[in-house]
């Protein structure tokens, strides 16, 4: 049976998670977290993309990912690529790294966006890992919610579907992250 064909739309984000063969641990400490987002940094170097958001778990990770460039999937081979290279022979090991190609799904519209943005921040509260998403580490909302940047992540995408300035739209994507879905809706109908 022939793969599917994926759609790239060069004006979307994509919501893109790649987990560990056999749901293994992709990363064991971390020198691997940083190592991961160095990767992240050089590519985007060698293809431009845009990151809105992102989570790097044990086992997999989330990215909220445009490229204008080239395609995600060729953006996709050469970070998955160039991990599985450094994680295969820091490890070792030989063979699969990554469980199957990586899952992606073109983001549609603001709503989807802010949901798919709460669901990457929220996964390691959901996996109890910490209590609250600024506590994460390996995650972009502490970013979005402090004025501590990042070249690599472009947190305007996220805090730009709230009106005010950076303070008020950092606080009223926390509401946002926090409420119940039909609240999530009106706050941003509302423009809150």
């Amino acid at each position: 049976m022939a793969r599917k064909k994926r759609i790239w739309d060069p004006d979307s984000f994509c919501h893109i998670v790649s987990r560990g063969n056999r749901r293994d641990a992709l990363f064991y400490e971390e020198r691997d977290y940083r190592i991961f987002l160095h990767i992240l940094q050089e590519v985007n170097s060698e293809i431009s993309f845009e990151l809105a958001s992102c989570c790097l778990m044990t086992n997999h990770f989330h990215l909220l990912m445009r490229s204008s460039e080239q395609s995600t999937s060729k953006v996709m081979s050469m970070i998955n690529k160039r991990y599985a290279d450094y994680y295969n022979t820091k490890n070792k090991f030989t063979g699969h790294v990554f469980e199957r190609r990586f899952y992606d799904k073109i983001i549609g519209s603001p709503m989807g966006m802010l949901d798919v943005s709460r669901y990457i921040h929220l996964n390691p509260v959901e996996a109890g890992i910490v209590t609250n998403p600024e506590s994460y580490k390996w995650s972009s909302y502490r970013y979005i919610m402090n004025t501590t940047t990042t070249p690599l992540l472009n947190m305007e995408v996220i805090l730009d579907y709230f009106s005010g300035n950076k303070a008020e739209k950092r606080d009223k994507y926390q509401k946002f992250m926090m409420a119940e879905r039909g609240e999530r809706d009106y706050l941003v109908e509302a423009g809150e």
